[in-house]
């Protein structure tokens, strides 16, 4: 497995701390769950929104990392976009969850210059 691989499968597992942490220490109804997330409010919100947008931002990395393996495997300077992306996808969430909007606005900005950077890397 390729470190862009192993960074994919990060990612791809980021949305679920989140999810746990928006359900923790309240009464969580499985019934009805959707129902539930939409009365959380403080913390246990944000980490409902973390964990959606670790969906969202999934898509996007999945298709860079799917580009960089055809363009030709992984290079040193993929790796570490990758690796950057997925520090940044960790910090997104806690800042998110610690409501440090202004971190989480630059974190997120950073993370996509890095998925950016991969599309461009992979190119040339």
């Amino acid at each position: 497995m390729t470190i862009p691989h192993v960074c994919l499968f990060i990612v791809a597992m980021l949305p679920f701390p989140w999810t746990v942490l928006s359900k923790l220490g309240k009464r969580y109804d499985n019934r009805t769950p959707r129902v539930y997330l939409a009365k959380l409010d403080g913390w246990r919100a944000r980490a409902h929104a973390a964990h959606q947008n670790s969906w969202e931002a999934l898509a996007l990395f999945t298709a860079a990392i799917v580009v960089a393996g055809q363009a030709g495997g992984s290079s040193a300077t993929i790796n570490w976009l990758a690796i950057a992306f997925v520090i940044t996808r960790v910090l997104h969430g806690v800042f998110y969850v610690a409501n440090l909007a202004p971190l989480r606005s630059l974190v997120w900005f950073v993370g996509l210059v890095c998925l950016v950077s991969i599309f461009f890397v992979s190119a040339h």
